[in-house]
């Protein structure tokens, strides 16, 4: 662990130059509403090619950080959240920069997602490695069925309706049928196309449902008027220790919450930040101050936010299994470096799993810094015209997709796929069970394959091995409980 520190922070300059221009990237991005930051790390997957396996999830790494970040520049001073995860700070961060306090909305925002950051790392570096341990303890069929877990969580608690995640994780799934089986290596659902004999590379698949979509999303929608704060005063951003000691109980329980919420597959930061901001006010003092610029809901929303990043990373790291969207890219990009995700990534492969911890770490400490240096001017990348930001988009968009296999078939399985996302979005059908599934079913499916194969085909495992039984019944509560709770509620309107 201490080589890695060293080379991370010290011995290896060119690491602490990747920090610094990912975390920068990430905030630039996530303070312009229409851009995310999971379409920054999918497009930037490609330029990651060259790099070395620990250079490149120290770049996505710390754009990750920057980008849940960035969002909350644009949602105090402009009332545009830059990303999801920054919607609950416009209810207080607008009302206090539009009374005249910017700065210190500002300022207090910057303060909990940074404390946030901190106290979901420490949860990080505490809990993965031992997780981890336990986790190398599963046989194939005790890790089919964790994966079946996370395959049901995530469709489950995506959304409002459940009918809408099953889909969606049901067409990931479908998707990662063409190509070569992981169980057999037998060819299948190809159609005779010989460019889908490896099935569809991940990259297009997620530069389209993520960038290009979103383009579409951008072009068919109108541009928005933007209401900016003219007047933002540096020495406002600045807080004093009386500030950080009124609100310390605060940001330890909102990033507490964050931090299991980002635990849980596919819930996401913005969820967090509900929760930790409804828990705030309802130990408030002054409940009746939310949403008019309370500075308590600024601290919940932001420091929550910003700790599912480290708990997110928690079940990636030790089990192979992503918390949310953006971790399932990162799963994807670890996978396109020649690294096997999962229980043994901490055994073959620590230097990675430690650069991925620390590297949040650092990225936490030059978010704070360059977020109060350069607040101010970052807003104002907000006013740009879209039709000079989506053309450079798009541009971004092709070149990836055709420079992973220099063929044109990556470029159409990329367009088709926005148009998927696009689809999808519409009909509010949420794009994380798809990516779940997509980048999960292979490994359920090559877990599944040796464990019949080590049986000689018989499923007897799944309720024989008490972990193997133990996930199984959790996923069929998991997927009973919601539909129960459905009919229930249909039943009772029916009475009414």
């Amino acid at each position: 662990m201490g080589d890695v520190i060293h080379e991370l922070t010290i011995g290896d300059p060119v690491n602490l130059l990747w920090v610094c221009i990912g975390t920068m990237l990430g905030i630039l991005v996530g303070a312009i509403p229409g851009l995310t930051g999971a379409m920054l790390i999918a497009l930037s997957l490609p330029l990651t090619y060259a790099m070395q396996p620990s250079e490149a999830m120290v770049l996505l790494v710390s754009m990750y950080v920057g980008s849940i970040s960035g969002g909350l520049i644009t949602a105090t001073l402009l009332r545009m959240p830059g990303t999801p995860a920054s919607v609950i700070t416009t209810l207080d961060g607008y009302p206090m920069a539009r009374a005249g306090k910017p700065g210190r909305a500002l300022g207090l925002g910057i303060m909990a997602s940074f404390a946030g950051g901190l106290i979901s790392w420490g949860f990080l570096i505490l809990l993965a490695e031992p997780i981890s341990h336990i986790s190398t303890e599963l046989g194939d069929f005790d890790y089919f069925a964790l994966v079946l877990v996370a395959l049901v969580l995530i469709a489950s608690v995506s959304g409002k309706s459940l009918a809408a995640g099953v889909f969606s994780g049901f067409l990931g799934i479908l998707v990662t049928i063409p190509g070569e089986s992981p169980a057999t290596g037998d060819t299948r659902w190809t159609w005779g196309i010989e460019q889908l004999n490896n099935g569809f590379d991940l990259l297009p698949v997620l530069i389209g449902l993520f960038a290009v979509s979103q383009v579409i999303h951008e072009v068919a929608s109108r541009e928005k008027k933007v209401e900016q704060i003219s007047q933002i005063a540096p020495e406002g951003i600045l807080l004093g220790v009386g500030d950080w000691l009124r609100h310390m109980i605060n940001m330890i329980r909102s990033s507490v919450i964050g931090t299991w919420v980002g635990i849980l597959p596919g819930i996401g930061a913005n969820v967090g930040s509900v929760m930790a901001y409804s828990a705030a006010k309802s130990v408030s003092k002054q409940p009746e101050a939310f949403g008019t610029g309370s500075e308590e809901g600024i601290v919940a929303s932001e420091a929550a936010n910003n700790a599912t990043i480290g708990g997110a990373l928690i079940p990636l790291v030790a089990m192979g299994i992503p918390g949310s969207v953006i971790d399932a890219i990162l799963l994807g990009a670890l996978v396109l470096h020649g690294l096997q995700p999962g229980v043994l990534l901490f055994h073959n492969h620590p230097e990675i799993v430690y650069t991925i911890i620390f590297t949040m770490l650092i990225a936490n400490l030059t978010m704070f810094g360059m977020m109060l240096l350069s607040a101010k001017w970052i807003s104002k990348l907000a006013t740009i015209p879209r039709v000079y930001l989506l053309p450079v988009v798009v541009v971004f968009c092709v070149v990836g997709s055709y420079a992973l296999n220099n063929r044109m078939f990556d470029v159409w399985v990329m367009l088709g796929f926005g148009v998927v996302g696009f689809m999808m979005e519409r009909s509010r059908i949420p794009l994380a069970p798809f990516v779940i599934g997509f980048v999960l079913a292979p490994i359920a499916e090559e877990k599944l394959g040796a464990g019949l194969q080590a049986t000689g085909g018989s499923y007897a495992p799944l309720v024989t091995r008490p972990v193997a039984l133990t996930f199984v019944l959790i996923s069929l509560v998991l997927v009973v409980w919601p539909i129960l709770k459905m009919w229930r509620n249909s039943g009772r309107g029916d009475t009414e």
